[in-house]
């Protein structure tokens, strides 16, 4: 089943996971993109210049504009955030408040619509520093409120606790996805599969932070663009929150850079840094909610996933 005929308005629809969202769903449905411009994965895609696509320049922050953007939608993705280690310590303010106070005032402006469905993107980081097979119903944990590598994380639960409460009390149609580390073609920003891959092209150095044995499960772009499209079509999943990963497809950070020098067949050497603050050392998790409710079921392997995206950044490097 695929959803038709819908009026879909995509928060950060030109990032990376907004783009693919709207590749994937503009051939049946008008699309309408919000989005400040800040990255733009949208322009490697035949999408932005679709007759059903409308994109519209505008901040998560301007509540007035994003009032009179999402004119008479049907379903809303909230995909806009400020993402990427760097900006937790860059600009740990503005990421609070784009993550925060964004998601607050997407709720306010649809709470008085009859919409079919709000899909929030929360974050595996609400999890803190070590997660493993971590469940949805259970415990949240966030790092030493002093260190701003938290800050991401304790605003996107914050973000996500505010649509269980407009839920609670506007009856809200929401649920909220929690991604664990997708890659893919397209990614723009900050990424280790899209660092390691474009330096691993050049022959360059690939950098990791770090001593490498920091632990990830790696969930390519379709299998999570599956898991938001089952959301689109199921029924009886608001108030929910579910992880959407790839638990088998679990490697180092290093292992992973050595598969893609291999991949390559790249003259690159890999180079150890310190990291810049506080790691997550253990990230692997469990998606047994999203299979029971959504049918979920990740089918790209690691090495399957390597090869379409290395072929991807060397068409579009």
């Amino acid at each position: 089943m695929s959803i038709k005929g819908k009026t879909i308005f995509i928060t950060g629809g030109a990032g990376f996971i907004g783009s693919a969202i709207c590749q994937r769903l503009c051939q049946d449905n008008k699309i309408i993109i919000y989005d400040n411009g800040r990255r733009n994965a949208l322009q490697y895609f035949d999408s932005k210049d679709h007759n059903n696509v409308t994109i519209v320049e505008g901040d998560i922050l301007d509540k007035n504009k994003l009032e009179k953007s999402i004119k008479d939608s049907q379903i809303i993705i909230h995909a806009a955030a400020i993402a990427g280690v760097s900006s937790y310590y860059k600009m740990p303010l503005k990421t609070m408040e784009v993550n925060m106070i964004g998601t607050y005032n997407l709720l306010e402006v649809v709470k008085e619509r009859k919409i079919e469905l709000l899909i929030d993107f929360s974050t595996s980081e609400i999890y803190g520093p070590h997660i493993f097979r971590a469940k949805e119903n259970g415990e949240s944990i966030q790092g030493d409120l002093k260190d701003a590598r938290w800050t991401y994380s304790i605003s996107k639960l914050a973000a996500e606790k505010l649509c269980y409460c407009y839920y609670w009390e506007h009856k809200m149609p929401i649920v909220s996805l929690r991604p664990f580390n997708i890659y893919g073609p397209g990614q723009v920003g900050e990424g280790a599969i899209q660092n390691f891959t474009s330096n691993a092209l050049k022959n360059e150095k690939l950098i990791i932070t770090g001593d490498g044995v920091q632990i990830r499960s790696w969930c390519y772009i379709d299998d999570f663009l599956d898991a938001v499209e089952s959301c689109l079509i199921r029924t009886k999943i608001e108030g929910n929150s579910f992880n959407i990963g790839n638990p088998l497809e679990t490697v180092t950070i290093y292992e992973l850079a050595k598969k893609i020098i291999n991949h390559i067949k790249s003259d690159s050497k890999i180079e150890f840094n310190e990291h810049m603050g506080i790691d997550v050392d253990l990230r692997v998790p469990d998606i047994s909610k999203a299979q029971e409710m959504l049918g979920f079921m990740p089918k790209v392997s690691l090495e399957d996933g390597l090869k379409k995206t290395i072929e991807w950044y060397k068409e579009n490097l």
